[in-house]
């Protein structure tokens, strides 16, 4: 049975195409939407067979004669684009990623199937890329509010944006942006992964018997900062997807409060009962000490049977350097989609606690 007839069988009405499926926004969004009702499709390069009721297709988004091969069956109402890819430049970020969606949406165009799109971007919308991140002179004010101009700067989210424009306004569909904050949720081998991050560097802590040591800057040691749960990503995407009248606008995303990170890095440390240390006056980089922990958490993995011995496909440091060494507090404005209707709220303890929770039952750390 070839996958068109499999969904109609299933829904009609809502035929979701979840583009990076394995990814902490996608896979915890495709959950979502298989707990209600959806019918869900899971488009990455290398896709997983561990999701009841998801219907994986394993394309190349670069490659537009297999993704239309991978695709020809599947005629989804919406899309839910929250997978990028890192280059060495942003000139390149802006060519892959730009390309990514527009060949998607050029494929998907002449079934004329796709009522909204869905994209998920990110604070460097307003903090800048990748090699401007955070500096001086580009520095937002905060709390941080969609209606701020975009930086004069080349940036990926906003060649990402206009795709989604353009294909919008020639097949007429609708479309949200969601911009979250640091992303917290369970997965395996993504660029950006700071609660892994953290719960595999706490569990290399307690192995040898050392401080969990603040890795960031002052500012942000001090500052008030916000996070975003998986989950509380995924409530808001389906949200806005099926709420005509908040179509067609961008919204930030966060759990709904506020933290400072010299109260959360000790509760941390707690939680994995080892000692922690604070800000001493110098950044030291999580990236530089994990670069030479690979053999004591293969050690690690082995005595505890755990299920990826491979560091590097837990922790993205450098991802987590970028957001704990901004030089200024960041956080975010929720007003815009809270008057609107959209009320979920996430404790941000219990988003790490929870993570780590799970990470720990299912072997992934310790």
């Amino acid at each position: 049975m070839n996958s068109q007839k499999l969904a109609i069988q299933e829904n009609t009405e809502n035929i979701a195409l979840v583009v990076g499926a394995t990814g902490i926004a996608g896979s915890n969004l495709a959950a979502k939407l298989l707990e209600q009702g959806w019918t869900v499709f899971g488009l990455s390069r290398n896709p997983k067979n561990d999701s009841k009721g998801l219907h994986p297709i394993a394309a190349d988004l670069l490659r537009t004669e297999s993704l239309a091969a991978a695709l020809r069956d599947v005629a989804p109402t919406h899309v839910f684009f929250t997978t990028w890819m890192r280059k060495d430049t942003e000139e390149e970020n802006i060519r892959v990623n730009s390309a990514m969606i527009r060949n998607l949406l050029n494929v998907l165009s002449p079934k004329k199937s796709v009522k909204h799109v869905s994209l998920v971007t990110g604070l460097k919308h307003y903090l800048g890329p990748f090699d401007a991140y955070a500096k001086s002179g580009t520095l937002p004010q905060t709390p941080l509010r969609e209606e701020q101009p975009r930086l004069d700067l080349p940036n990926f989210y906003y060649a990402q944006e206009d795709e989604v424009y353009e294909a919008a306004a020639r097949d007429g569909f609708t479309w949200n942006i969601h911009r979250p904050h640091t992303l917290i949720g369970k997965t395996i081998g993504n660029a950006m992964n700071m609660g892994t991050t953290l719960a595999v560097y706490a569990s290399i802590c307690k192995r040898e018997g050392t401080p969990f040591t603040w890795p960031g800057s002052e500012a942000q040691w001090n500052g008030i900062s916000d996070v975003t749960d998986a989950k509380v990503l995924a409530d808001q995407i389906i949200w806005a997807a099926t709420n005509t009248e908040v179509h067609n606008e961008a919204f930030n995303i966060t759990n709904g409060d506020v933290f400072r990170w010299k109260w959360l890095w000790p509760k941390i440390a707690e939680w994995f009962q080892i000692e922690s240390a604070g800000y001493n006056g110098t950044i030291q980089p999580l990236e530089r000490v994990l670069n030479e922990k690979n053999a004591i958490w293969k050690d690690i993995t082995k005595e505890h049977q755990l299920i990826e011995g491979d560091l590097n496909q837990l922790a993205s440091a450098w991802h987590t350097d970028l957001d704990l060494g901004r030089p200024l507090e960041v956080m975010t404005d929720m007003s815009r989609s809270r008057k609107l209707g959209f009320t979920t709220y996430k404790n941000t303890k219990d988003s790490f606690f929870e993570l780590f929770t799970e990470l720990r039952n299912d072997k992934i750390i310790p």
